[in-house]
This record gives structure tokens, C-alpha cells and sequence, in this order.
């Protein structure tokens, strides 16, 4: 019997199942990867929100707390810089430009935060039916730009994982480098601080 024709059959038979699970490991990548595209414009819809609530809030407060001027001015100018940084799906492989949009929303949170803490010296303004609507409307804000987040951050992990294992390794260096491991959106030691208001 000749083991030659056998030999190419297994060979054949090999290729075909390499090249089945190379697609198939392809279609996962593309798969995660585009989970984390959307949990990303998802966390980025949230920030919208907060950036398109936080002109509201700001004119009801400066109504009741117009002495309050520099925390109201300080959380305008953090809602420009941080509408004005806008990440692709490129930019999220960039661990200086994540860097810089994640500081500007930090920036944000930190006046945010501030100006929360205000209300609660202006009894008037807690009565304030408008700043109570706006206010509730800013925390639920800030819940879902955490859960989003912690969302995008998980779509990364699993994305990032299925890239590292071997399998994901392969199909990387087939496409020529596609695949690129995406960043996670991390706090910053600022943002452990607490806000600090005196008056």
C-alpha cells in the first residue's frame, strides 16, 4: 500500500480544518470587536446627554446662586473641552488620545460634582422644583455613563482576550495586523479624590 496519496489526503484534510477554524476565529474577532464599537458609542451617547442636560442645569442654578459664578463658568468650560475631544473607532487603539478624552470627562465629573455640592448650601435651590428635575436627570446621567463604562470595558476585555489567544494571534498576522488591541477606559488617581468646596 502507498503511504503518499495517503499523506496528501491528510495534508489536504488538515489545511481545510485550519483554514475552517482560521474563519471561524475571524468572525469572532470581527464579531467582539464590534461589541466594543457599540458599547463605546453607547458610553458616548451617555456623555451626550450629560453635555446637553448640563446647560439647563447650569442656567437654574445660576438663577438661585448667581454668587456661585466661577463653579458655574469652571463647569462650562469642562462641558466645552470635553464636547470638543471626539474619539473614532481608530483613536480607541490610541492610549494617549483615550487618555486625553477620559481627563476631559474626568474634568467634567469633578465640576459636576462641585456644583452638586453647592446646592446643598442654598436651601432655596434644593426647593427649586426645575434644579431637583435637572438634578435627578444629571444622576441618573452619571449612572448609566458608569454602567456604560463598565460595559465597554468588558466588550474590550472579551475582545482583547479572544485577540491574545492563539487562534487570534493567527488570524492578526494573516490580515496584516486588522486586529489591534482596543483600550480600556480607566479613572484617573484624580477622580478618587473627593470634591473639596469652601465658602
Amino acid at each position: 500500500m502507498n503511504a503518499r496519496p495517503f499523506r496528501g489526503n491528510a495534508l489536504l484534510v488538515l489545511l481545510a480544518v485550519t483554514m475552517v477554524t482560521g474563519c471561524q476565529k475571524y468572525d469572532v474577532l470581527i464579531e467582539k470587536d464590534q461589541v466594543a464599537e457599540q458599547r463605546w458609542a453607547d458610553l458616548e451617547a451617555a456623555l451626550q446627554r450629560r453635555a446637553d442636560l448640563i446647560p439647563n442645569l447650569v442656567n437654574t442654578v445660576k438663577a438661585a446662586a448667581a454668587s456661585e459664578k466661577e463653579i458655574l463658568s469652571a463647569v462650562l468650560e469642562a462641558r466645552a473641552k470635553a464636547t470638543s475631544i471626539q474619539l473614532s473607532g481608530e483613536d480607541l487603539q490610541d492610549p494617549a488620545k483615550v487618555a486625553a478624552f477620559q481627563q476631559a470627562q474626568e474634568q467634567l465629573s469633578g465640576a459636576l460634582s462641585r456644583l452638586l455640592v453647592v446646592q446643598e448650601k442654598y436651601p432655596e435651590l434644593k426647593s427649586n422644583e426645575n434644579f431637583r428635575a435637572l438634578q435627578v436627570q444629571l444622576e441618573g446621567t452619571e449612572n448609566r455613563i458608569l454602567r456604560s463604562r463598565e460595559q465597554y470595558n468588558a466588550a474590550v476585555r472579551d475582545y482583547n482576550t479572544e485577540l491574545g489567544k492563539v487562534g487570534g494571534s493567527v488570524v492578526r498576522r494573516a490580515t496584516g495586523g486588522t486586529f489591534k488591541p482596543r483600550e480600556y477606559f480607566r479613572a484617573s488617581p484624580a477622580s478618587q479624590t473627593v470634591p473639596q468646596v469652601n465658602f
